[in-house]
């Protein structure tokens, strides 16, 4: 599994509000894609300057988020049963902010979508 990548605009955006140059945008959404692997399975990594997941599918607003310590939010979003064909292999996630901007990747091995089961995800954002 590949560490999470938080990308350059995110980086950007933390040094402004910072500053007092601007004020933070709150993770709204995940995005979900089938583009997290290599040809042999395994993960692969995003650059910090990627801006969109390698085959994005679907978009989803997330759930909610649980606070694990001082610079850890685990984020967590659902996939209801019909959102996407059984089968669909997801392999990729990203946290998109208020603003619709990627703040941060994950990859990780291919997991199957049911067609009758809702699939709960969970992508941490730490520092």
């Amino acid at each position: 599994m590949s560490d999470t990548v938080v990308t350059v605009v995110a980086r950007k955006k933390m040094c402004e509000a910072r500053a007092g140059i601007s004020t933070l945008d709150t993770i709204a959404q995940m995005a979900f894609g089938t583009g997290g692997v290599d040809s042999s399975g395994e993960p692969v990594d995003h650059a910090d300057t990627d801006t969109e997941l390698n085959k994005q599918v679907i978009v989803k607003d997330i759930d909610g988020y649980e606070v694990l310590s001082d610079t850890k939010i685990r984020y967590t979003c659902t996939i209801a049963a019909g959102d996407l064909p059984a089968g669909t292999e997801l392999s990729e996630v990203a946290l998109i902010d208020s603003a619709g901007d990627v703040v941060a990747f994950k990859s990780f091995y291919p997991k199957g979508i049911d067609a009758d089961l809702d699939t709960e995800f969970q992508c941490d954002d730490t520092f």
